[in-house]
Parts: structure tokens; sequence; C-alpha cells
């Protein structure tokens, strides 16, 4: 159990940290495709988006979204040192099947390194991750939006030196690979002491691991169809469209989730507090905090869909090229999918907060097979077009299902005083 000497933050500074953090994060990650659509092809944006789908769903699954688990611990059941154990395992074992499916499937040698190399920079981050599930446990958020700020643009200013001066996608997503590994071990290692007050070691105790992890998994498969229903279009448009068509649908799906980082700072940022007040069932102050951040989601999608109406052709050509603008159509959807997204996103960290993580698995599972069923058929006979209709279909079907675990919640926690 930690020992909380130290001053908290408030919502609003946690907020704050979070919201910068996020926005320079998310900025920067928008701004390596830049760097790549500016600097290279559509095929290397294609290569790099591709890397990014096969490497995510896995590290998201075998993280056992235990930073979510973290920072619900309300009481404090479980010490981080079996946290950051059971972290270490499920990472390698996350990579081992990384690296087993990049050399599986049939791609390109450079397609390979780059998968690879994704993938363990991706190790990096879940060790990360994991430190700040412990900060944000303690409500911290300040030292993770640093983190971020600092791994967003060193590994931008990495990349895009590399990219510059050699043309190379392998040797500069590897500067990205290095950068995270940098304030892993500079940065994060020392917020963990901060907070602990002592030096961090991964603990492997088997029975508390076990216990862990059987909490922790359906969790950890939501999180992992999250991604996989997230990139399942992309699986499609590279095996029916090709690398290019990719790197286009790529670029344009990064400006449509920009808001990701509003949505996901809040978030982050309440998980604690409205787990809190479910836990001690007070339904009145669980509904308010929800209901302004469904609202925050509401006026956000509006916003992006009316900027995508009237300057969507200038926004892709003035951040990539003209080629890009030639798909208003696409880019006009996935806003639109968005708008819904945010929504449901506060819904989903509310059903988190309340902790029902089992049901949200038969949610996710019926959202990706819907996201499934339609990429095959609209993408093949549509294109890029039917991949942003099977994403904005798949949305739908997300919030619904959402909203109607929330409701039960609250109802079952207000009938059970």
């Amino acid at each position: 159990m930690q020992t909380k000497n130290f001053p908290l933050l408030s919502l609003r500074e946690n907020f704050t940290w979070t919201f910068a953090g996020n926005v320079i994060y998310s900025a920067c990650q928008w701004a390596m495709l830049i760097v790549i659509a500016k600097l290279g092809t559509p095929e290397m944006v294609g290569r790099f988006a591709f890397a990014i789908a096969i490497a995510t769903p896995i590290i998201m699954l075998t993280n056992l979204s235990l930073r979510s688990v973290q920072a619900t611990d309300a009481k404090c059941q479980y010490d981080f040192e079996d946290y950051f154990g059971l972290r270490v395992i499920t990472t390698l074992f996350g990579f081992s099947i990384i690296f087993g499916i990049a050399n599986f499937i049939k791609c390109s040698f450079e397609t390979s390194l780059v998968i690879i190399i994704i993938g363990l920079a991706k190790v990096f981050e879940s060790i990360s991750d994991v430190f700040y599930g412990l900060l944000q446990q303690n409500e911290r958020m300040d030292r993770i939006a640093r983190s971020m700020m600092m791994k967003g643009m060193i590994s931008l200013a990495l990349l895009g030196a590399i990219m510059y001066f050699t043309g190379n996608m392998v040797w500069s997503v590897a500067g990205i690979a290095v950068s995270w590994l940098l304030v892993l071990i500079f940065y994060d290692l020392r917020c963990g002491t901060f907070i602990l007050k002592r030096i961090a070691y991964p603990r492997w105790n088997k029975k508390t691991l076990l216990d862990i992890a059987v909490l922790a998994f359906p969790l950890g498969v939501v999180m992992a169809l999250i991604g996989f229903n997230g990139n399942i279009p992309r699986y499609f448009i590279e095996r029916y469209v090709g690398e290019r068509g990719l790197g286009i649908f790529a670029a344009m799906a990064s400006i449509a989730m920009a808001g990701n980082a509003v949505i996901n700072a809040l978030g982050q940022s309440a998980v604690p507090r409205i787990a809190k007040y479910y836990a001690a069932k007070n339904t009145k102050a669980f509904n308010s905090l929800l209901f302004k951040m469904v609202c925050i989601g509401a006026l956000m999608g509006a916003a992006g869909m009316a900027l995508a109406y009237f300057y969507g052709r200038a926004i892709l050509t003035f951040f990539y090229r003209p080629e890009y603008a030639e798909h208003m159509n696409v880019f006009f959807w996935l806003m639109f999918a968005a708008a819904i997204l945010y929504i449901s996103s506060f819904l989903g960290y509310a059903i988190t907060a309340a902790r029902y993580f089992k049901i949200q698995v038969l949610l996710l599972t019926i959202v990706t097979c819907t996201t499934l069923l339609l990429s095959a058929y609209f993408i093949p006979a549509f294109g890029l077009i039917g991949a942003a209709m099977a994403i904005f279909a798949s949305t739908s079907v997300h919030i619904t299902g959402n909203a109607l675990i929330t409701r039960y919640a609250i109802k079952n926690n207000a009938a059970n005083p």
C-alpha cells in the first residue's frame, strides 16, 4: 500500500496537466505522420500504420489494462510491485507474439523490421504505463503528463532528423524506440521512487499474480478488442487497396481522432474520482460528473464535423499533400464516427470506474464482429469509403451498448445502498 505523504492535486489541476500531456503527445504522434508524408511517400505512411496496427492490439491485450485496475484500486488491495511483476511477464510475452507475426506474414523485409521495432517501442511504453497507473492512483497526473510530453517531443525530433537525413523508415522508427527507453529509465522509474519512497522492483508471487490476472483479464480483453476493432479496417485496406491507400486512410483518421487527446485527458483524470463516487454510492455526484463529460464529448464531436465540412479539403492539403484531399467523403465519414466515439469513450470510462469489466468483453466482441463483417463486405467493394462506413456503423453499435451498461450500473448501485 502506498503512503500518501505528498500533496494531492485537485481534479482541475489533474485535468489541466493530463490535457496538456495528451495534447502535446498526440500532436507529436500526428506530426510523425506528417513528417513521413512530407519527407516520404503514402506507402511509407501505410507501412508505419500497418506496423502499429499489428503491434497495438497485442500489447493492449497483454497489458491487461493494469493501469485502469491500479487507478480504480481505491482500497489498495495489491502492492505496486505485484502489478509491476505481472506487467513485465505479460509484456515480454506480447513482444514474442509480435516478433512471430512479423516473421510469419507475407510482407517485405523492411515492413517486418518496422513491425518488430514498433513492437519493441511498445514494450518500453508498456513498462512506463504501469508507473503511470501508480501515479494515476495517487492522482499525480502532472508527472504522467511530463513523461508523455518528453516521449512525444524526443521521439518526434529523432524520427524527423533521421528521416530527413536518411529517408530510411527502419532507422526512423528505431529513433522512437530509443527515445521511449530513455524516458522510461531517466524519468518514469524516478517517479515510481517518488511515490513509493523506495526503489520499485517487480515481484513475482504466483498466487498474487494469478489473482490480479484473473481480475484484470476481462478488461485486458476489452482493451485488446478495442485496439483490434480500431485496426480491422486497416488490415483489409492493406490487403485490398494497398499500402498507399492505407497511408492516406491513416493520415485522415489521425485528424479525426485528434479529439481523443481531450477525451483521454478528462477520462483518465476523472476515473479515480468517479470510481470513489461509485464505491461510496454517491449517485448524484457520479451522474453529475458523467453528464458534464458526455456534454464535452458531444460539443467536440459537433465542432469536428463542422470543421471537416467547411475546411476539410484545405486541412488535408496543408498538413499532407493534395492527393489526400481527393478523399473528402472518407474524411467526413471518419469525423462523424469520431463524434460518436467521443461520447462512447466517456461512457466507457464510467463503466470501468464502476468496475464492470466482464460485460465489456461481450459488448466489444459484438462490436468487433460488426466491424469485421462490414469491413469484409464494404472495403473490397467500395475501398476507403467502405472502411469509413464500417467504422461509423460499429461505433454506433458501441455507443448503444455503453449507454445500456452505464444505465444498468447506475440503477444497480442506487438499488443496493
